[in-house]
């Protein structure tokens, strides 16, 4: 089977092309400077030159909350424009399966329940990562339009929890929560310092899963796509406060010193734990778990910074 698999050499992508069963598909992986999915022409015409079997969707302009809040227009119009193009182009060249990966950041905010596939657009979305949320929310809809009007296109959307690991972005400036602990608690061992500032209270819960169970997940969902549904959430099914995840990071790096509380930051939301029956009743679960992850991640870091 041939696939296109966006994204390649974000950290989603690479974590995909290495996992040691993508080797059974002849994959397709231009980069960026390949193929710029925000010019449809572009698109189109590499998809009608390839013609692949099946589009995996797993580009997008990222970052944390920082990067959101100060980018708004760039991650609403980037990631609006890739999503739309890359799907409508593999319509229009009559590619019939199609995987999008969404985000956790398409459901209502300030919800303490976990998160259910039909509660997409039931709600305010959470300030912070607005634009990002409402190119990703466009473009599963777009998905969901194309398979209602032509049930020969089987167009689905994976909605995973926060992702951090190997090839995850360090940098404080466009950083996620995980990895943004990961270079604080480094930086910190590294220079003797004797705390570590966190923002807020450190009581916001969040779920990240470790990048190699989603590339798991992805795999699986290619092989078994008859099976999946067409929006599935991929989560842990359990979540941690923040506090908790610079304590794991702290143990997993040797990190001895203690942390400070910064107040006057923004958080987000209290709360974002997905809902995972659909997954379970799939057949599939995440296998590492919170140290595990950060171990691997960190090993990962640790290799940028020699």
């Amino acid at each position: 089977m041939r696939i296109l698999l966006t994204g390649a050499s974000g950290m989603v992508g690479r974590n995909v092309l290495e996992h040691p069963s993508i080797r059974e598909f002849n994959i397709l992986a231009p980069r960026s400077s390949e193929l710029d999915l925000r010019n449809f022409s572009d698109v189109h015409a590499y998809l009608c030159e390839h013609q692949p079997d099946m589009v995996i969707h797993a580009a997008g302009k990222v970052g944390g909350i920082q990067a959101n809040m100060r980018e708004p227009v760039g991650f609403l119009m980037d990631n609006l424009d890739m999503g739309r193009n890359i799907v409508w182009a593999a319509h229009q060249v009559g590619i019939k399966r199609l995987i999008n990966l969404g985000s956790s950041c398409m459901y209502p905010r300030n919800h303490s329940e976990p998160l259910r596939e039909e509660m997409v657009l039931k709600g305010e979305l959470e300030p912070t990562n607005e634009g990002y949320a409402l190119a990703k929310v466009v473009t599963a809809r777009l998905c969901e339009y194309i398979t209602r009007e032509d049930v020969s296109y089987e167009y689905k959307t994976l909605i995973p929890c926060n992702i951090y690991g190997p090839h995850d972005k360090f940098d404080p400036v466009h950083s996620h929560l995980v990895p943004a602990i990961i270079h604080k608690v480094h930086q910190a061992k590294q220079s003797g310092q004797q705390a570590v500032e966190i923002w807020g209270d450190g009581s916001a819960r969040r779920e990240f899963m470790y990048a190699g169970d989603l590339a798991d997940a992805i795999v699986r969902a290619i092989n078994k796509f008859d099976t999946l549904p067409v929006y599935m959430n991929l989560g842990l099914g359990h979540d941690y406060t923040i506090n908790e995840y610079y304590q794991a990071a702290a143990e997993v790096m040797g990190y001895t010193g203690g942390f400070v509380h910064d107040l006057s930051k923004p958080v987000g939301m209290a709360r974002k734990l997905v809902n995972v029956e659909r997954q379970q009743a799939w057949g599939w679960s995440a296998s590492h778990d919170l140290h595990e992850g950060i171990e691997k991640t960190y090993n990962d870091y640790l290799k940028g910074c020699q």
